[in-house]
């Protein structure tokens, strides 16, 4: 599909990858754009049949990513939602997890709307089905397909035929507005009294009861457990943008800083919950939306971001309980709310009903102002002014990514802040992991004398970093990160997006002082989870009698180049497009074995189970060969500052030993160890300072003996103070008992 060059507008750049049959199936031939954003409208033959138009000209469209999704849609003359289609987006769960045709198929219900009565508010919008994963994008992606459509209709830019919306005219009516001068200093019972606070409580037998009634047979048969009079919810909100119930819910001070915050005519809204269900959800710890809950009026909707939050840890009404989720949200610029009207919050509960699917049912908390904090009087007034234009494209773009004003946030809690406070526990086991490998590292030598301890510390050590790292708190690094983090450095940087996961954070942290002093031997060896699979699974081969296969020298020299080769071809992408980037990055198999625990489409999972298939035959084969990430550590790896592996001047020349056993064949044949490839699983220095397997310590020993056995013939010649003493490594060597009985004599 192709329109004339003159039409500005990012429509442009998308009517490539549709044709107007996909949306209309009628549809011969399409006409010239129309207005600013443009409406394409659609014809079969000379009859027109209805628009299309791009979703994020129109209306706010920011995803998961933190980036526009960007849809085409169709709307017929009658109003109804002919047809979409996904033209463009980043939405990482998108591009590497979840397939496209998922995510799709959720909204797919939205075909057939009519949009007339939900811009009226006489209907609801219809909601999606839910994709595991990818929860946040498909309410986003419905969201801005019915909102664009009501914000069209609603400002008269669509000349739409039999439509179910009224007209707005000028009528005579009762005009309200806030009372400005109520006092504050109000306690809750009160506040709850008289409507000022509104309350949603819910059990875990109304929740159960209301899936049941829902029809869903998998959403029935998978009920919350528990006692059916516990509290599933307990949920409360209030409108403190009025000062009577922002002072006294917020104290004076409280109240004063978000005036001096909200824009003229901006509303904010106090949302407070207790019980096994959180509204925030976990939605807006990456992407920024709070999935859970939405606010609504008159047919229109909007969900909080975490530009909108400020986390709130009391409430100042006396008697007010302690709540542990208090959360203060100024109302979205797209929702223009009434104080004086009834709006409602949404709030959504989910259901598991299999590994990676769940569903949902929405509650409503019905919100009005109490009638004492209202000023009512009769005037003419026209309920609803003309609609002013829509923002261009361009206006709409950068309203939707701009930060806020440093202003706007001096007195709040970062969003990081609180994820820390949040994953306190997990960022204490973390950190605790991290002082152990510490003390690990710090204390090898100790250790490694001591080969059948370190053997069982080491395989616990990758257990937990499997077990509890990766498929429990899916703190898997991925070359992704290193991306990211370079794109960050070049378009603008921020520690904030970084710190809001704190176990990502707290591992790179780590990492970036490893390479200092040991290279990239503590990530790879210790601290990655898929690493750590493949250890583990080889181990278990080598025990069951699987054969080890030892890659010949020149070839395996020639083979771990590959991976460098891969990162900086990833690399070099990623200054081009990091969307294709993140696409080629699959070449990682740590998504699929670690995040999503082979749950996945079965290419990616037998591309997994190969690689793990070759580590049985060839231990941490993907280490050696294929990984990026180990490619992108060991180029800043070779700054580290100490070298903490001894090596005796016979390694290598003539002794083989060390090259010869080591799992990863790092160990050059002239006995160099080429800290590049080390995984410092530290079975060199085992061999170190084994006498009975190393060369240089069995001559040391054979020696030590050899003295040993004819000291007690050099004591009839040495006095007896000046008697030599043999020492290993500082400690005084055990002298044999014909000696001790020969100095007794």
């Amino acid at each position: 599909m192709t329109i004339p060059a003159s039409a500005q507008s990012s429509l442009a750049a998308f009517l490539d990858k549709v044709t107007p049959q996909e949306l209309f199936p009628r549809a011969t031939r399409v006409g010239e754009p129309q207005g600013d954003p443009p409406l394409l409208p659609v014809f079969a033959e000379d009859e027109q049949i209805g628009f299309i138009y791009l979703n994020s000209d129109v209306t706010g469209s920011i995803g998961y990513s933190g980036k526009p999704i960007h849809i085409l849609v169709g709307i017929d003359m009658q109003g109804v939602i002919a047809g979409f289609k996904l033209v463009d987006h980043k939405e990482p769960i998108v591009l590497v997890g979840v397939p496209e045709r998922r995510v799709v198929e959720a909204i797919n219900k939205l075909i057939g709307t009519k949009v007339g009565p939900i811009a009226s508010g006489a209907e609801r919008p219809p909601q999606p089905d839910i994709v595991s994963g990818a929860t946040v994008t498909v309410l986003v992606m419905a969201d801005s397909i019915v909102r664009s459509a009501v914000r069209l209709i609603r400002s008269g830019r669509l000349s739409i035929s039999s439509i179910d919306a009224q007209p707005h005219t000028a009528v005579t009516r009762e005009e309200r507005s806030v009372d400005m001068s109520a006092p504050g200093g109000r306690d809750w019972q009160s506040l709850l009294g008289d409507g000022s606070v509104r309350r949603l409580r819910l059990s875990v037998g109304d929740v159960n009861a209301a899936f049941e009634r829902s029809g869903n047979a998998d959403a029935a048969a998978h009920p919350e457990k528990g006692n059916p009079d516990d509290t599933f919810i307990d949920l409360y909100a209030a409108l403190v943008s009025v000062p009577a119930i922002g002072k006294s819910l917020l104290g004076e001070s409280g109240y004063e800083r978000l005036s001096s915050r909200l824009k003229p005519g901006q509303q904010a809204v106090l949302v407070a919950g207790q019980g096994r269900y959180s509204f925030k959800g976990s939605g807006y710890v990456r992407g920024g939306i709070f999935d859970r809950i939405e606010i609504e009026q008159d047919g229109s909707g909007a969900r909080f971001r975490d530009k909108n939050h400020e986390r709130i840890g009391s409430i100042q009404a006396p008697g007010a309980p302690s709540l542990p989720e208090i959360a203060l949200f100024s109302v979205p610029d797209d929702l223009a709310l009434d104080p004086t009207q009834p709006w409602t919050i949404d709030l959504m509960v989910q259901r598991p009903i299999g590994p990676r699917d769940k569903t949902f049912l929405n509650f409503e908390l019905t919100y009005a102002l109490p009638s004492h904090l209202l000023v009512s009087k009769p005037q003419p007034v026209a309920v609803q002014a003309p609609a002013p234009p829509i923002d261009s494209p361009k206006n709409q773009s950068s309203q939707a990514q701009q930060a806020p004003s440093a202003s706007a946030y001096e007195d709040d809690d970062p969003l990081w802040k609180e994820m820390w406070r949040r994953d306190a526990v997990s960022v204490a086991i973390a950190a605790l992991a991290i002082v152990v490998l510490t003390g690990i590292f710090f204390f090898q030598n100790a250790l490694v004398r001591r080969p059948d301890v370190y053997t069982w510390v080491r395989r616990a050590f990758l257990v937990f970093t499997l077990v509890w790292l990766g498929w429990y708190a899916n703190a898997q690094l991925s070359v992704v990160n290193v991306l990211t983090f370079t794109n960050a450095l070049l378009t603008g940087f921020s520690w904030e997006y970084f710190l809001t996961a704190p176990l990502i954070f707290i591992l790179w942290s780590s990492v970036a002082v490893s390479l200092l002093f040991w290279g990239r031997g503590p990530f790879c060896g210790w601290l990655c989870p898929f690493g750590a699979l493949q250890e583990l699974t080889n181990n278990i081969a080598k025990a069951l009698g699987v054969p080890q296969l030892r890659v010949a020298w020149d070839l395996h020299e020639r083979l771990w180049p590959i991976k460098y080769v891969i990162f900086l071809g990833l690399f070099g992408l990623s200054l081009y497009s990091f969307t294709a980037a993140e696409r080629f990055a699959e070449v990682e198999p740590f998504k699929t074995a670690i995040v999503l625990k082979f749950i996945r489409d079965w290419p990616f999972v037998v591309f997994a189970l190969a690689i793990l298939i070759a580590g049985l035959f060839v231990e941490r084969f993907y280490c050696r060969y294929l990984c990026p990430l180990g490619a992108a550590l060991a180029i800043p790896g070779r700054i580290r500052m100490f070298e903490w592996l001894r090596r005796w001047p016979e390694c290598g020349s003539p002794c083989q030993r060390c090259s010869n056993e080591c799992p990863v064949q790092s160990i050059h044949p002239n006995g160099r160890i080429n800290v590049n490839e080390c995984i410092y699983c530290m079975h060199c220095q085992e061999l170190y300072w084994d006498d009975q397997r190393c060369p240089h310590m069995i001559q040391v020993r054979l020696k030590r003996e050899k003295r040993d056995a004819i000291l007690p013939g050099a004591q009839s010649i040495r006095p007896e103070p000046r008697r030599p003493l043999i020492t290993y490594v500082g400690k005084i060597i055990h002298q044999p008992a014909k000696f001790r009985a020969g100095k007794k004599s």
